[in-house]
């Protein structure tokens, strides 16, 4: 990584979406020569994310707690678990697009109505969906997921030059047996090896945060820990 200078703004504290009882402070990224996929993928390695158009980094005094994560797809080897995952949804096809469609926000809706009434996104709204999921900077991918000819479940990655970044997945929370999430997961290395990449970007990995511990078991993987990315391999 590179030393650049950045144009930002500092939230005000707000409860933490991750721990209970924290807060947390954002920074979010000013500069609108970098809202482009070039722009976003340098920052990417270090340490931000993007929710809509825009691009944020967590930046909490007091806590160090979130660690951006990436897998480096070709080093990449499924466990046991995650084979059997493969191996249980053979009856499944995968369709990417490029475009958004009605029938994603309804499945969207649903699942988050199902699944997360006690979170920051309930109730799901077409307004909140795309200020979460869309940008108007980049178009982001859809991996459709289909049983037969019914849609079971949505994945939303950005592609870049040299990665792609995994936004968000939903499902019909009836198909949970499935472990869609880890399943998504497993078909974006997929994609990414397929279309040249390098990495794959899942976001921030809190370790007190038991809904954040499937990331870690996709191996191996690296940590941005005090800004330097460090292999993670073999459950170290």
């Amino acid at each position: 990584m590179r030393e650049v200078n950045l144009k930002v703004g500092l939230t005000p504290r707000h409860p933490c979406s991750y721990l209970p009882g924290r807060l947390e402070q954002l920074l979010v990224l000013l500069d609108r020569e970098l809202l482009c996929p070039e722009g976003y993928e340098q920052l990417l390695t270090a340490g931000f994310r993007r929710s809509g158009s825009d691009i944020y980094r967590p930046r909490c005094q007091a806590c160090q707690a979130c660690e951006s994560l990436r897998i480096p797809v070709n080093d990449f080897v499924p466990s046991r678990s995650q084979k059997r995952i493969l191996r249980n949804n053979r009856d499944l096809t995968m369709v990417v697009s490029d475009t958004d469609k009605p029938e994603y926000f309804e499945l969207y809706q649903y699942y988050i109505e199902q699944r997360h009434q006690d979170g920051a996104m309930y109730p799901a709204s077409r307004q909140q969906y795309d200020g979460f999921l869309l940008c108007h900077w980049l178009t982001p991918l859809f991996l459709e997921f289909y049983a037969e000819s019914r849609l079971i479940a949505v994945a939303v990655t950005d592609s870049l030059n040299d990665s792609l970044s995994a936004m968000y997945t939903f499902y019909d929370p009836a198909e949970e047996h499935r472990s869609l999430g880890i399943y998504a997961i497993l078909n974006q290395i997929k994609l990414a090896r397929t279309l040249g990449k390098h990495w794959l970007y899942l976001g921030y990995q809190v370790d007190d945060c038991r809904k954040m511990n499937y990331k870690q078991q996709f191996r191996p993987h690296q940590r941005l820990i005090k800004g330097q990315w460090h292999i993670m391999k073999d459950g170290a």
